[in-house]
């Protein structure tokens, strides 16, 4: 089992929509990155945690926890030529953009960004590294823990 943080802006796709979702399950769409992509392709699994972080907002975060519970696809937004993730290079024989589904696997205390920075045992996590901008990311199992822990999740 491995672990993820992924990063969604809350005025798209908040924690709290995935919680009013049918099955608390929603796709995880319009990742333009690579490496991000990368990482949903050829390393997450059904069952992965997921620390679901709201991004671009006023007080980012970890807003809850979650579970992959999909396998990889592709991504549909790639295909719709009104959809801002749209992308004219992505055919349907050879798609470039890929999602997954991610359901809602519990909710703790809201942990602010700037609570997890002076946390030690988080020093080395991708989300806190200077110019980490990737809106996926792994996460070590000790960090993992010690996020569920400050958010009371067991």
């Amino acid at each position: 089992m491995r672990y993820w943080l992924m990063k969604s802006e809350p005025d798209e796709v908040s924690f709290d929509d995935v919680l009013n979702a049918p099955d608390k399950t929603v796709a995880w769409f319009g990742v333009r990155n690579y490496q991000a992509r990368n990482f949903m392709r050829d390393q997450m699994e059904v069952g992965d945690g997921v620390l679901f972080y709201h991004s671009s907002c006023a007080v980012p975060g970890v807003a809850g926890i979650a579970r992959v519970a999909s396998t990889p696809y592709p991504d549909a937004s790639q295909f719709d030529a009104s959809s801002p993730y749209f992308d004219p290079k992505a055919t349907r024989e050879n798609p470039r953009w890929i999602s997954v589904d991610v359901q809602a696997a519990g909710q703790g205390r809201y942990l602010p960004l700037t609570a997890l920075r002076g946390v030690p045992e988080l020093g080395d996590m991708v989300l806190l590294q200077k110019g980490s901008r990737l809106s996926i990311s792994p996460v070590t199992p000790g960090q993992w823990k010690k996020i569920l822990d400050m958010a009371g999740v067991s």
